[in-house]
């Protein structure tokens, strides 16, 4: 709840904020889910859970949950007096109101969006006048959610004239290291969704990855066939034979467990002198194994999970189309 005990929930005005001049012409907010139809005499969320599966059978069922929450909050959830916004990009203006009326069916006002409330609009607050923090918390994607306290709190300080506005082009320094925290916490984030992608191939395809991976880097590779590999998965080399140096020798080990000094030991036993060792264990390695490696008599390199990503992002856009399929990932821009 805000400061003055009023929930406040943020309602998109649309894709790119299309109908923020008829919400705030009109005094309304709506939503779309129009196949749904008028929702009145649904109750529970097992309801309204049902009626999306049945008014989208061809949506992916895990979507399912969050377009029913959605719409739930919006006909069930909001109460009138509740305080509400609403955003316009082009504008980067917050339009701030207060619930006024219950849900209303009103496919005649919008077709591709008949699920309404009346609202009493109150004022304006610039996105630029916001903290970073404030500006993240409503950056969701969602049609609807509800306002974090700190951020509402915040808008409706804004509003009343009590805070000032913060300057934010140049940004203070204070509102760069946020942004730059934000960046840090989005970027470890997403290494760990790319580590629970990587972990969850079968064992096949993890040694194609790492095939992949040292083709990106200039080598061509052979993987041993299914069966006795005689301690070695994938040979790399620049002539894809073995017979040029650097002869890279690699053995794949997909499994939780970490990987002991005694496998190591097993791998360096057939390594001819000019060999180069890399072994690949996502269970990791125990510290005796890491100390095998450092002792070797051939030069080895032990690759966790945590290196095989690494080396994945650095390599990612140099590997083959085949090899990118097996992880997709797409590029995010960030303000330098």
């Amino acid at each position: 709840m805000t400061s003055n005990n009023k929930t406040m929930w943020m309602v998109r005005a649309g894709e790119a904020g299309w109908r923020f001049d008829e919400f705030e012409r009109e005094s309304i907010v709506s939503i779309g889910w129009d196949e749904m139809g008028d929702l009145t005499a649904l109750q529970g969320r097992d309801a309204f859970m049902r009626q999306v599966e049945i008014s989208y059978p061809k949506a992916k069922p895990s979507t399912y949950p969050s377009s029913a929450g959605q719409v739930f909050r919006f006909v069930r959830e909001i109460k009138v007096g509740d305080s509400v916004l609403t955003y316009s990009p082009p504008q980067r203006s917050y339009l701030v109101g207060v619930v006024e009326g219950a849900y209303e069916y009103a496919p005649t006002a919008s077709a591709e969006q008949p699920n309404q409330r009346k609202v009493r609009w109150i004022g304006r607050v610039m996105r630029d006048n916001l903290s970073v923090a404030t500006r993240n918390s409503l950056g969701a994607i969602s049609t609807l959610f509800m306002v974090p306290v700190e951020a509402a709190a915040e808008i409706e300080r804004l509003l009343s004239g009590a805070a000032q506005a913060v300057v934010s082009t140049p940004a203070a320094p204070d509102a760069e290291d946020q942004v730059d925290d934000l960046y840090k916490d989005i970027q470890g984030k997403a290494f760990e969704f790319i580590k629970d992608k990587v972990s969850q191939l079968d064992w096949e395809d993890m040694q194609e990855l790492v095939a992949g991976l040292l083709r990106a880097m200039g080598y061509k590779t052979r993987i041993s066939p299914s069966g006795s590999d005689r301690g070695k998965d994938i040979v790399a080399s620049p002539d894809g034979l073995g017979f040029e140096d650097p002869r890279i020798v690699v053995e794949v080990k997909h499994r939780t467990a970490a990987m002991g000094s005694q496998e190591i030991r097993s791998f360096l036993g057939g390594r001819h002198d000019n060999d180069k060792g890399l072994y690949v264990s996502t269970g990791g390695f125990t510290k005796d194994a890491r100390y095998e490696a450092e002792r070797a008599r051939i030069p080895v390199t032990l690759m966790d999970l945590d290196d095989l990503v690494k080396a994945l992002l650095e390599q990612y856009e140099r590997m083959d189309i085949d090899m990118q399929r097996l992880i997709p990932m797409r590029k995010l821009y960030w303000p330098a």
